[in-house]
């Protein structure tokens, strides 16, 4: 098994060259929608626990979104809705495809089934609606190794976390435009397998947030020792 980790919105910077987009733009910058709080702390301390490479994006998402695709209308926000044609090949050439292309490369040269978990957090209040899923589970129900992971997970993480919700598909579907999505296109169920994990960012700097970390290296030993062998 070939694990791999992967944090798209593991911060909010902005590089120089392009900061008058976001001149006093702070607060949304601070906000989930310029970065997922948590998330690059997360996967830092997965990928450590389980000596598996990480590749991380720390651009703000604003700037360009680097998990949606090409075609998805989110890929450049408002907020940089006048940037040139030049301007946004250049983003995309510095910012976005090395991201995508050394993991899509890595899996393409792995011999073995490759595990991908891409590590977010979302808001606890989105439009006014509060959220009730604490940890989510996203993935493509129609792959099979995809879903029988995240069966194992979930059976793995429940015992450590009691009275959290453990959710599949929630707050987002695994099917919904994202870099796992895309991958599949690329590689079969038995050649890969892409897992999105949303951490609700409510526990952030509280005990619960350590629980969470903890429970999902022990979770993720306990599965990794028998996934492959179930596939």
């Amino acid at each position: 098994m070939n694990l791999i980790f992967t944090c798209e919105h593991a911060g909010n910077a902005v590089p120089t060259a392009y900061s008058h987009f976001f001149e006093g733009r702070h607060d949304v910058l601070q906000s989930h929608r310029g970065w997922d709080p948590g998330a690059l702390e997360m996967a830092r301390y997965l990928s450590g626990q389980l000596a598996a490479p990480l590749w991380i994006c720390e651009t703000t998402r604003l700037l360009v979104e680097p998990n949606r695709s090409l075609h998805h209308s989110a890929l450049f926000s408002e907020y940089v809705q006048h940037l040139t044609d030049d301007e946004r090949l250049r983003i995309l050439e510095e910012y976005y495809h090395p991201h995508r292309s050394s993991v899509e490369d890595l899996i393409q040269r792995a011999s073995e089934t490759t595990l991908h978990l891409a590590i977010h957090s979302f808001t606890p209040v989105l439009n006014n609606v509060v959220r009730t899923v604490d940890v989510g589970l996203l993935f493509d129900p129609a792959r099979s190794s995809e879903a029988t992971f995240c069966e194992r997970y979930a059976e793995a993480l429940a015992p450590h976390l009691p009275g959290l919700v453990i959710q599949f598909n929630e707050p987002y579907k695994g099917i919904d435009d994202g870099f796992p999505t895309y991958l599949r296109t690329v590689f079969n169920d038995r050649k890969y397998a892409g897992i999105e994990i949303e951490l609700n960012q409510k526990y952030i700097g509280t005990p619960v947030w350590d629980d969470i970390a903890t429970a999902m290296k022990n979770g993720l030993t306990e599965v990794l020792a028998t996934y492959h062998a179930g596939l």
